[in-house]
C-alpha cells in the first residue's frame, strides 16, 4: 500500500532556477538558498521516495485566463519544462506517475472536490524551480512527480480551509492506493511578498516566522484566515502559501519538524521545511471503506454491454490519437490531413496501430482503444461519414438496418460545418 512519508516545504521563487543554473553557491548572496535546501536534498536522498506530488501554481504560463481552474491535476505520463519568455531551462523533463494520479483523481471526485485533469502542458519554476534543488536530473530524474496546480492568481481562489481539506483528502487517497509507493507531499510558494502595484516589494519576516510555527503547530488557526488577512500579514501573492495547508491537511494532526530554514535575499522570503508524520498510516478498515466509496458511482457499468467509461486511464492511453482527431477542428490540420494522411500521421507521431485505425475508419475498433467519441464525429464530419453512419458500424449493422431502430429513419446529420455542406449525405445504403 502507498504511504506517505513526509511533507516538503519549499518556496519557489525563479531566482531559485536563476541561483542554480548559473552556479551561484559560492556566491555570499546565494549561499544560504542552497544551504537551506541541502538537508531537504539529503532527506530525499535517505528516504528516497518514489513519487513527489507536487502542490504548485502556475504563473501564467502553461494556464491561462481562457480557462482557470482552482484545482487542476495532472495525469499524464511525463512533464517538461516550461518556457516563460526566455527559453525553457536546460532540465530534463520528469516523469509522471498516471496510475496514481488517477487514482487520487478519482478519489478526490468521490469526496466532491470538483477537480480539472490536464496532460500534455510544460511545468513551469512553480515546479521546476524548487525541483531542481531538491533532486539531480542527471543521468535522469530520481523520482516520478504528480502535479497539482491550484488557481490562486486570479479571484475568486480557493481558501485556505478549502486547501487544508483537500490535503486530509489526498491522505485518504494516497494511502488508499494498492501499490507499494512511498510517497512525499511538496508544497511549494511563498513566503510573504508582493510584485504588483505600489505595495510590491513588500515583505514581512516577522509574520513569516509566525506562519512557520503556526504551520507545524496550529494549522488549524491559519485554516480559519482570509485571503485578505493572508494578504495583509504576508503580500497579496505571498497568499499563495495557503497551498502549504493542502501539504499540511496530507499529515497527520502531529508532525515531527526534521528542518526549517528561512532567508530574505531580494523579494520573496525564502523557506524550506521537512515534516515527519508521528502517527503511521490510517487503519486499514478506514482506506478500504473509503476506496468503496470511491468504486460506488461507476460500480455495475461494467456488466452494460458496448459500454465504455472514458476514464482517466483510457485518456492517458489514447491521448496521441485523441489529440489527433481533435486538432482536425483546426482548418489547416484538416487540409493537411485530407490531402498528405501519411505525412499528417506522420507529424502527429501516431502508432502503425493508430494510423490503422483511422484508416481504415474502424468506429468500433477505435472505441475499443480507448478513442472518444466527440473526437469520432469530428473525423466523421471531415470525412464525410454521418453521426449515424459511425453508430450503424459501432453496432455492426448497416445503415438501413440501425436506422430501421429509430423513430426518424430518414434523418442524417453530424457536426459538419460550411467546409463540408457540400458533402453527399445521402448515401444511405453505403456501409461504412
Amino acid at each position: 500500500m502507498a504511504s506517505i512519508i513526509g511533507g516538503i516545504a519549499a518556496s519557489h521563487t525563479p531566482t531559485i532556477g536563476f541561483a542554480f543554473d548559473r552556479d551561484k553557491r559560492a556566491d555570499p548572496a546565494w549561499k544560504p538558498v542552497f544551504e537551506a535546501f541541502d538537508p531537504v536534498r539529503q532527506w530525499l536522498a535517505e528516504q528516497k521516495p518514489d513519487v513527489l506530488l507536487f502542490i504548485y501554481n502556475d504563473h501564467i504560463t502553461s494556464f491561462f485566463f481562457d480557462h482557470y481552474s482552482a484545482f487542476a491535476l495532472g495525469v499524464g505520463a511525463e512533464w517538461s519544462v516550461a518556457d516563460e519568455g526566455g527559453g525553457a531551462r536546460d532540465l530534463p523533463p520528469v516523469g509522471g506517475h498516471p496510475e496514481l494520479a488517477a487514482h487520487i483523481g478519482q478519489s478526490l471526485m468521490s469526496e466532491e472536490f470538483d477537480m480539472s485533469f490536464f496532460q500534455d502542458k510544460a511545468l513551469d519554476h512553480g515546479c521546476f524551480s524548487p525541483l531542481s534543488m531538491l533532486c539531480p536530473s542527471e543521468p535522469a530524474w530520481p523520482v516520478r512527480v504528480v502535479p497539482l496546480q491550484v488557481g490562486v492568481l486570479q479571484f475568486p481562489i480557493p481558501t485556505a480551509r478549502r486547501c487544508f481539506k483537500l490535503g486530509q483528502a489526498l491522505r485518504r487517497a494516497i494511502e488508499s492506493y494498492p501499490e507499494d509507493l512511498r510517497v512525499a507531499v511538496v508544497a511549494t510558494g511563498g513566503l510573504s511578498h508582493q510584485v504588483h502595484g505600489e505595495r510590491a516589494g513588500f515583505n514581512n519576516t516577522e509574520w513569516d516566522q509566525r506562519f512557520l510555527d503556526l504551520f507545524e503547530r496550529d494549522p488549524e488557526q491559519l485554516a480559519g484566515m482570509t485571503q485578505a488577512e493572508y494578504a495583509e500579514l504576508g503580500g497579496l501573492e505571498g497568499a499563495e502559501v495557503i497551498m502549504w495547508l493542502t501539504m499540511r491537511g496530507a499529515l497527520g494532526a502531529q508532525v515531527n519538524c526534521r528542518h526549517r530554514s528561512y532567508y530574505l535575499p531580494s523579494m520573496t522570503g525564502i523557506a524550506t521545511a521537512i515534516y515527519e508524520n508521528t502517527a503511521g498510516r490510517m487503519a486499514e478498515p478506514i482506506l478500504q471503506r473509503h476506496r468503496d466509496v470511491m468504486a460506488q458511482q461507476l460500480r455495475g457499468a461494467e456488466k452494460l454491454q458496448g459500454t465504455y467509461p472514458f476514464t482517466l486511464s483510457r485518456s492517458v492511453q489514447a491521448y496521441r490519437l485523441n489529440r489527433f482527431l481533435h486538432d482536425l477542428v483546426i482548418p489547416a490540420q484538416r487540409t493537411r490531413f485530407l490531402e498528405t494522411p501519411e505525412a499528417a500521421f506522420e507529424d502527429a507521431g501516431l502508432t502503425e496501430q493508430e494510423r490503422d485505425l483511422v484508416r481504415r475508419r474502424d468506429w468500433r475498433a477505435l472505441i475499443h482503444y480507448g478513442a472518444s467519441f466527440f473526437v469520432l464525429e469530428k473525423l466523421g464530419a471531415v470525412v464525410g461519414v454521418s453521426n449515424l453512419h459511425i453508430y450503424a458500424a459501432m453496432r455492426g449493422e448497416t445503415l438501413e438496418q440501425f436506422q430501421a431502430t429509430r423513430n426518424a429513419p430518414g434523418a442524417l446529420y453530424s457536426v459538419a460545418g460550411k467546409d463540408a455542406a457540400s458533402l453527399a449525405w445521402d448515401k444511405h445504403s453505403e456501409k461504412v
